[in-house]
């Protein structure tokens, strides 16, 4: 899925795999922690879980995860959707692959 959108008075390239039944948000999927540290972690993949709830309990302004494909991309989709990305026009793009678990990279942001 894509769309272009303005984000912060600017277009933007929203991408999505379109596997909302796997979205849990950023704030809400499930993670495995690597240390003691709360931003040392990886998510988890696809096949470690289940399908995501409907309502992941999170929301961006009044917008929740979109219900089916007609809604996007909404607030959520761009700013809490795990699986969305953003780039700018020009920029190449590509999708995260949750086949694997995916670092937050804790190390390199220290």
């Amino acid at each position: 899925m894509r769309a272009i959108i303005q984000y912060f008075g600017q277009r933007a390239v929203v991408r999505c795999d379109g596997n909302c039944q796997k979205a849990w948000g950023h704030c809400s999927r499930p993670r495995h922690y690597l240390s003691e540290h709360e931003d040392d972690f990886e998510w988890l993949a696809d096949d470690e879980l289940g399908t995501a709830p409907e309502d992941p309990g999170t929301y961006e302004g009044a917008d929740g995860k979109p219900t089916d494909s007609s809604e996007f991309p909404n607030k959520w989709c761009v700013r809490e959707c795990e699986r969305c990305t953003l780039s700018t026009p020009d920029e190449p793009h590509k999708l995260i692959n949750f086949r694997t678990r995916i670092s937050n990279n804790y190390e390199e942001v220290k």
